[in-house]
């Protein structure tokens, strides 16, 4: 355990080293969270009781996402790892005494926890300081807090899950290009990235909410706003337990055989 500590502890410090890319990354999510709220707002105008969210749980999901982004985008895959895939580089990876999964998993939370840490409290801040109802309004209930922060734990470590079933998926492509292409779709349109999952058709929403993209961010950010009923969460913390159970076994095995099959040409 210590030797994936260490991996953790040295990419996390690395990544704190970032500032001028997070500071880009804090405009860029600012002016995409205001230009959501404005669009869901003229929406609301025109006939909010068509909407299963109250605009206030809306605001509040919209800069919950843009806040912890870093946390929860699949497409914020480390290009490193493809390309010591792609490059053969993967030998020397290989090589130490240690499971290749654990510590890719280990670096993989580290560098997603560092740039969150850099760009969620700013973000945060100011976005709780805006009028009502265009900002971050308080929890549903203190419950609803304490869950959010298991379910925001649990759905990190599922977003790590699935991008580490990404990587370990390309040792059988030629090129990752296309697996990304696919995962990053589904994972924006089924996550709720895009549009909050309540906002579909219900008998969609039924089968969007069993899929293991919504055990991503749909989870905790839905928790937070009060949007979801007590057997709902419950269902919800189970789907997200048993999906982050099945895709981690799933990733592990895969590991394993990509391993033993894995050729590097060159010297």
């Amino acid at each position: 355990m210590k030797k994936y500590l260490s991996f953790f502890r040295l990419r996390f410090t690395m990544g704190l080293q970032y500032r001028a890319a997070a500071l880009g990354g804090i405009t860029t999510q600012f002016a995409w969270g205001f230009m959501e709220i404005m669009i869901f707002a003229a929406f609301y105008r025109a006939d909010a009781g068509a909407f299963p969210m109250s605009f206030s749980a809306t605001a509040s999901y919209l800069w919950l996402q843009q806040a912890f982004l870093a946390l929860f985008a699949v497409w914020m895959m480390e290009n490193e790892i493809f390309d010591a895939i792609v490059n053969g580089d993967i030998a020397y990876e290989m090589c130490r005494p240690v499971s290749v999964y654990r510590m890719w998993f280990a670096r993989s939370i580290a560098t997603r926890l560092s740039r969150a840490v850099l760009r969620s409290f700013p973000i945060l801040i100011v976005a709780a300081f805006l009028p009502h109802p265009y900002g971050l309004a308080a929890p549903a209930s203190l419950k609803h807090f304490i869950l959010f922060l298991i379910t925001l734990v649990l759905g990190l470590l599922m977003t790590v899950s699935l991008c580490m079933l990404v990587y370990i998926l390309a040792f059988f492509t030629i090129s990752p290009a296309g697996l990304r292409l696919i995962f990053d779709s589904a994972s924006d349109f089924f996550a709720g990235a895009l549009i909050p999952l309540p906002f579909f058709p219900e008998k969609m929403q039924r089968i969007m909410e069993l899929l293991p993209f919504a055990s991503m961010q749909n989870v905790p950010l839905r928790i937070y706003g009060g949007s979801m009923s007590s057997y709902e969460m419950k269902r919800a913390v189970f789907l997200q337990v048993f999906w982050l159970t099945a895709i981690t076994f799933a990733g592990n095995a895969l590991c394993r055989l990509a391993q033993k099959r894995v050729t590097v040409q060159g010297g």
